[in-house]
C-alpha cells in the first residue's frame, strides 16, 4: 500500500514536469514564430528609402541658357564661372547677341535670361518680363590717347555724332576732320547713349549716316585705338588704355562719379526673365545680387547695393 502511493506520488511528479516542459517549449516557439515576421517587415523599407530614390533629382545636371547685350555679357560670364564652381551642378551659357536679340530669345523661350544694357523700351514692356537690375556702367566718350582733347560738353557730343561738328579744332583740338564710331542697330549701349545724349527721335536715330559702325565694344574699342581722330563710345567696363575717356561737362567717368550721379551718361544692366522663372535662372540672379555676386560686380561696374 504504501508502495502504490509512492508510486503515485512519482507519476504526478513526472506529469507536472512534462507539463512545464511542454509549456517553455510552446512559449519559445510561439517568441520565434511571431519575431520572423517582425524582422521580415523591418528589412522590406530598407530595400527601397526615400533618399535612395530622391538622390539622382539633386545631382540631375541644370542649364541655364543667357544672351544680349554684348556690354553685359564680359561681367555675365565672370559671374558664371563663379556661380558653377559653387554649384557644379548648374551649367550657364552665357552668349551675346545684342539686347534686343536677349529680349527676342527669352520671349521665344530660347533663352532662359536674356540681357539688356539698358532699361527695356515700351515696346519690349509689353512682353511682361521680370527685370533684374544687375549692375550700372557709365558709357565712356573716349577718343585715340594721341587726341589732345580731353573734354567735352554735351551739347559737343551731340554736336559731333549729329555731324554739325566735323572737325576737331572747333572743340579745342587739331585741325582734323573728326572720324565719329558708333555701334550696330540693337546694340543696349548704343540705345542707352543716344536716348541719354537726346540722338533719336520719331523718326529714329540722329547719328549722322557718315559714321563707322562696329559691333559690339570690343569692336569700337579695336577702331579707337587704330584711328587718331576718331571718336567713339563704350562700357566703362572694357575701358584700358588703349583709348582715352573724355570728361563730359568736367567730370570722368568712374565708378564715383557713376554712383555719385555726377557723370551724365550711364545706364543700368538687367537680367530680364519671364514670368516664369526657371529655377536655375532665379539661383544665377540670386546669386548675382548676393554679396559674393557684387563683389564681382564692384571689380570695373557699380553695384546695385
Amino acid at each position: 500500500m504504501k508502495t502504490l502511493k509512492s508510486a503515485g506520488i512519482l507519476a504526478m511528479i513526472l506529469l507536472m514536469v512534462f507539463a512545464l516542459t511542454a509549456c517553455g517549449g510552446s512559449t519559445e516557439n510561439a517568441s520565434a514564430s511571431t519575431s520572423t515576421p517582425a524582422a521580415s517587415s523591418e528589412s522590406t523599407p530598407a530595400e527601397t528609402t526615400p533618399a535612395e530614390t530622391s538622390e539622382p533629382a539633386a545631382a540631375e545636371e541644370i542649364t541655364v541658357n543667357v544672351s544680349g547685350s554684348t556690354s553685359v555679357l564680359p561681367l555675365a560670364q565672370e559671374e558664371a564661372d563663379a556661380f558653377e564652381a559653387k554649384y557644379p551642378n548648374v551649367r550657364v551659357n552665357v552668349n551675346g547677341g545684342g539686347s534686343s536679340q536677349g529680349v527676342k530669345d527669352v520671349v521665344e523661350g530660347i533663352s532662359d535670361i536674356g540681357n539688356t544694357s539698358r532699361n527695356l523700351k515700351d515696346s519690349e514692356k509689353e512682353f511682361n518680363l521680370n527685370e533684374h537690375v544687375i549692375a550700372y556702367d557709365g558709357i565712356a566718350v573716349s577718343v585715340h590717347p594721341s587726341n589732345p582733347v580731353t573734354s567735352l560738353s554735351k551739347e559737343q557730343v551731340q554736336g559731333i555724332f549729329k555731324g554739325e561738328i566735323t572737325n576737331w579744332k572747333d572743340v579745342g583740338g587739331n585741325d582734323e576732320e573728326i572720324v565719329v564710331i558708333s555701334r550696330e542697330d540693337g546694340s543696349g549701349t548704343r540705345g542707352a547713349f543716344e536716348e541719354i545724349l537726346k540722338l533719336e527721335d520719331e523718326s529714329g536715330s540722329l547719328v549722322s549716316e557718315t559714321a563707322l559702325i562696329f559691333n559690339g565694344n570690343g569692336g569700337v574699342k579695336a577702331a579707337l585705338a587704330s584711328k587718331e581722330t576718331a571718336i567713339g563710345y563704350l562700357s566703362l567696363g572694357v575701358v584700358d588704355e588703349s583709348v582715352k575717356p573724355l570728361e563730359i561737362d568736367g567730370v570722368a567717368p568712374s565708378v564715383e562719379t557713376i554712383k555719385a550721379g555726377d557723370y551724365p551718361v550711364s545706364r543700368p544692366f538687367l537680367m530680364n526673365t519671364p514670368q516664369e522663372t526657371t529655377e536655375g535662372a532665379q539661383m544665377f540672379i540670386d546669386f548675382i545680387l548676393s554679396d559674393e555676386g557684387q563683389a564681382i560686380v564692384e571689380d570695373g561696374y557699380i553695384t546695385v547695393k
